[in-house]
This record gives C-alpha cells, structure tokens and sequence, in this order.
C-alpha cells in the first residue's frame, strides 16, 4: 500500500469515526484516527496522509484552528476534506481553503468516493466523479 492510500480521520465521534474507518479500511485504505485537531498534528507529524477528512466541531483544537496550524507547517502537503453537518458545508470548506467537502449525514459510498478521489485519485478523475 502506499502512503497516498493512507486516510487520516479526525472526528470526535468515535461511533462516527469508527464506521469511517471500516468503510475505508474495507475499501483498501490505511486509515489512522484522530478524534481532535492536537492529535491529528501529531499524527502528521508521524507520518503524512494521503488525505484528511476533517470534522470542524472538536474540542481541544477544532477543525479551523487545525486546518490554520496544518497549511502554517505543512502547506498544502495533503489535500483535506471537511466533513461537516452545517448547514453550508462548501462555505465551511472555503473557509479554510479546504480541497473538498462531504455533507453528514452521508452515503457509504460517497467516503470510498472522496478517498478514491483525493487520495488514490489520477488527474481529471476527480472530473469524472
């Protein structure tokens, strides 16, 4: 498996995250979690994903404040999709420059989607989506 393969979760559900990261893992992704935005900066500084989906509502350090300090130290080293229940979930990713969004509640498939798209993804595959 590559590291582009490599998916870090960071939401504070653990029921959420957990399903997640069965529905990834299934799909052939190496998942890693984080269930606030401290903890996913540790996690990156391990080892970088291929992507983040990034749950904007955490205590400790929420998803603003980790989407600040992630670009601040790494740039845009790994694409991040926010995944958010708000009302206007693409204003929550501009907001923080993020590659993408996916509404909760969300379908199954639509997480393989956004995986295959932004961590596996060829270029203009993510045009056929």
């Amino acid at each position: 498996m590559t590291a582009a393969a490599d998916v870090l979760v960071v939401e504070d559900d653990p029921d959420l995250a957990a399903l997640v990261a069965m529905i990834l893992d299934d799909a052939g992704f190496a998942v890693r979690s984080a269930s606030d935005g401290r903890q996913a900066l540790a996690r990156v500084a391990e080892r970088m994903p291929g992507l983040i989906l990034l749950d904007m509502r955490m205590p400790v350090m929420n998803g603003w404040e980790f989407a600040r300090e992630f670009r601040a130290r790494h740039g845009r080293a790994a694409p991040i999709v926010v995944v958010t229940a708000a009302e206007n979930a693409r204003l929550r990713a501009e907001e923080i420059g993020a590659d993408g969004w996916l509404e909760k509640p969300f379908e199954l498939e639509d997480v393989v989607a956004v995986a295959d798209r932004f961590a596996r993804g060829a270029p203009g595959e993510a045009d056929a989506r």
